[in-house]
């Protein structure tokens, strides 16, 4: 066995443990969403399982734990079974960390257990090694008084052990021990044992569980869910993270009611007086905006006039765009005379480009709740649902998440704008990839239609909650600008794409000069 039993450099082991009341009653971990999602950290002096398949990040994890325990002055140990110091050491310098401080035991079986004369250790486990193990570990604890201990992993003590009654009541035992000694101690299973059960589970006070999925294309997406925490609240549900360098990174999942505000329902001007007569005034505030029709109907460029003159008034705009880029968006906006450029330069406007196959949805809700807390964004625009769609693994809870990511928006006195593309470009049935007209306030809707030989497009508010509007279909153009036209009211049948002509035909806009 090789071990690196001292106690943090710069500190006496049997130095006077920082009081109780110093400490306070919750061991964070670290990481902040984490916490977030624990109510603060774990409870001190209480046992703990993180369990999850290698690879979840469980060691990185428990690192986390242990350097946090570090930064508040508190004497910190890692006992490992299964990976070697220097292997240790390696994952916590592979993410810019120090092992400085860190008190280490290594119980992995020495070299000499090769030799076929030691080997009868190896068809005795219950009754030699974990015998050893439990000693060398109760030495440490004694000459260290470790305030933060973690085990890694559980599945060589359940093969040391032998049997499933032995290994029960040696977790209640160190349990027991531990308590007495006031250390918070993280078990680590890698859930590899093909006699895992619930041993450990109704022993501990609380269960971590760290799962991943590996979609068909894309970066693995990684979740963690508190499954058990006795006596205490917590933010249930499966909540995103990363491994990044430094650690991981939470996603708590977000609830809306826990952000309850007083939203203003204040007007908001297009800058385009045919689309805010058709709107009623323009978008409220607090309310959120569907903007959905076939591919190319100009339903991008519609949502970058709403967030220029919301730049005009000085107030922050944030776009996340799925299927674009930056500077196409802009050259576009350039071409019709929407001065977007200028708001993005000069930063009160942000677009965020969102690769889906490497973006979480936790991470997206992430990057949109900083852009509303920290930039005081009051316009935020999502382009387009359908990647919104695939940026998520179970397609099933996208109108719950969606639903809680509107109604926080709103809370916050934000105006959401949701782009989203029929599938096909003419016809009665054409269809969203995703039912969200009845989440929304507002629902604009832009139509492909055929008159006098050529395609021409329409807009229609179909929907707006708690507000008057026209019901008219007029036609829509860009071109130089963003025009529209007078009713349609000579024509019958436009939404189908193939309407019927009534009247004259100079109610329609007159073809641009060139």
């Amino acid at each position: 066995m090789n071990d690196n039993p001292a106690a943090p450099k710069g500190r006496d082991a049997s130095a006077d443990a920082p009081g109780e009341h110093a400490m306070g009653e919750l061991a964070a971990t670290g990481i902040a969403g984490l916490d977030d999602i624990l109510n603060g950290g774990f409870v001190r002096n209480r046992l703990y399982l993180v369990e999850g398949l290698p690879g979840s990040g469980k060691t990185t994890l428990a690192i986390q734990f242990l350097l946090d325990g570090l930064a508040r002055g508190e004497r910190v140990l890692y006992v490992t079974l299964s990976e070697s110091v220097d292997e240790l050491v390696g994952v916590i310098h592979s993410h810019g960390w120090s092992a400085d401080g860190i008190g280490m035991r290594e119980l992995a079986p020495a070299t000499d257990s090769l030799n076929p004369d030691e080997r009868y250790t190896m068809f005795h486990p219950s009754e030699v090694e974990l015998s050893e193990a439990t000693k060398t570990i109760l030495g440490d604890v004694e000459r260290l008084r470790p305030h933060r201990i973690v085990f890694d992993s559980l599945s060589e003590m359940r093969l040391l052990a032998g049997n499933a009654l032995r290994y029960r009541r040696q977790i209640l035992a160190l349990k027991q021990y531990f308590t007495g000694k006031r250390s918070t101690v993280l078990m680590l299973d890698d859930c590899t044992s093909s006699e895992h059960d619930m041993q450990v589970h109704s022993l501990a006070h609380g269960v971590v569980h760290l799962e991943q999925n590996f979609p068909e294309y894309g970066v693995e997406r990684r979740r963690v869910r508190v499954i058990k925490y006795r006596g205490k609240t917590f933010r249930g549900g499966n909540h995103d993270y990363v491994i990044r360098h430094g650690g991981l990174v939470v996603y708590p999942r977000l609830v809306a009611s826990e952000h309850r505000g007083h939203p203003d329902r204040a007007r908001m001007p297009t800058g385009v007086g045919a689309l805010d007569a058709l709107m009623g005034g323009g978008i409220e505030r607090s309310t959120s905006t569907l903007i959905v029709g076939a591919p190319g109907t100009g339903k991008s460029s519609l949502a970058a006039q709403f967030v220029a003159c919301t730049a005009q008034r000085g107030e922050n705009a944030a776009m996340f765009i799925f299927d674009e880029s930056v500077e196409t968006l802009l050259s576009r906006s350039d071409s019709l005379g929407i001065s977007l450029r200028q708001a993005y330069e000069r930063g009160t406007v942000t677009i965020q480009p969102i690769d889906p196959a490497e973006l979480t949805p936790g991470q997206l809700v992430a990057l949109i709740r900083a852009a509303v807390e920290e930039r005081n964004v009051r316009t935020v625009v999502i382009d387009s649902l359908n990647g919104y769609l695939n940026a998520m693994p179970e397609e099933r809870f996208l109108t719950v998440q969606l639903h809680e990511l509107l109604a926080y928006l709103g809370q916050c006195g934000v105006a959401t704008l949701l782009v989203s593309a029929h599938a096909g470009l003419v016809g009665g049935a054409m269809q969203s990839p995703i039912e969200a007209s009845y989440l929304v306030d507002a629902v604009i809707l832009l139509r492909y239609f055929e008159a006098r030989g050529e395609i021409r497009q329409a807009i229609s508010v179909v929907k707006k909650r708690g507000g008057a509007h026209e019901r008219t279909i007029r036609e829509f153009r860009l071109d130089n600008g963003i025009h529209i036209g007078e009713p349609l009211r000579e024509f019958r049948g436009v939404l189908t794409g193939v309407p019927t002509y009534d009247g004259k035909a100079e109610t329609l806009m007159p073809k641009p000069s060139t």
